[in-house]
């Protein structure tokens, strides 16, 4: 796909500043059966941008001859070598099927705008994160970007290999409490609620952050802002994907 066949989300893109980069294919491997990582060279990326927590970029892919963009947070990105991975959660979809499919040498096309984060301050006593496997590279890059920070995170599982996805958690510092998904994220919403008044009770300068689908980080976010009153500054909260109907969804980011 050309630089000029991005559609109208390109050109409104391209008005908000973003820059377009071309990445290559270094190698791939299938981690699980449901959860994909590809490697490639960041053709100028890192150099003109530099690096940080929960970085990502959007991706543009063919959708039966019409553009089809999804964004995607850099895995182990190194400025020194101009390299990344990305990492993904497969379903049904044309970035699922590239992500499947593409070989060393394939280029994609990517745009860098919109990405950014701000440290809380002060820094976290604990770090308190919920999400799903659309988020998991997000989520490993804040478990690196506070070393040291002991971290809670409530994981949404629906494929029963789960246990088998990368989680970077450190023992005795890093606690993971997965919850098969149910009822369209309301499980994982009463497993919050529950569990999270009594964690923030006991921790000195939180931080919250929240990334799964649409509708579950929105009830969440509420949840948390709202009655629990947690400042604004130490809750984040991004929806990473949207349901079209319980079985099959699409990505919003990852």
């Amino acid at each position: 796909m050309g630089r000029t066949g991005h559609g109208w989300e390109g050109v409104v893109l391209k008005l908000f500043r973003g820059k377009d980069f071309t990445f290559t294919v270094t190698g791939a491997e299938q981690v699980t059966e449901h959860y994909r990582r590809v490697r490639l060279t960041d053709g100028g990326l890192l150099a003109a941008a530099g690096v940080h927590p929960t970085m990502w970029v959007r991706l543009w892919f063919d959708d039966g001859g019409k553009p089809h963009q999804r964004a995607y947070t850099l895995v182990d990105p190194d400025p020194g070598t101009g390299t990344f991975g990305l990492e993904f959660a497969l379903h049904d979809g044309p970035a699922s099927d590239w992500a499947r499919s593409c070989a060393p040498g394939d280029t994609v096309e990517a745009t860098l705008q919109g990405t950014g984060f701000t440290a809380p301050e002060p820094a976290p006593g604990r770090l308190l994160l919920v999400g799903d496997a659309a988020s998991l590279p997000a989520v490993n890059s804040l478990l690196e970007a506070f070393p040291g920070t002991p971290a809670t995170l409530w994981f949404e599982t629906v494929h029963d290999d789960a246990e088998e996805l990368p989680l970077r958690l450190a023992p005795g510092l890093h606690e993971v409490r997965r919850v098969p998904r149910a009822d369209a994220g309301a499980a994982l919403v009463a497993r919050v609620r529950q569990e999270l008044p009594g964690l923030l009770a006991g921790t000195a300068d939180p931080y919250v952050w929240i990334a799964c689908d649409t509708v579950t980080t929105r009830t969440l976010a509420g949840y948390v802002r709202k009655e629990l009153a947690l400042p604004k500054e130490r809750v984040h909260a991004l929806g990473y994907w949207r349901p079209a109907r319980e079985g099959a969804v699409q990505h919003a980011t990852g």
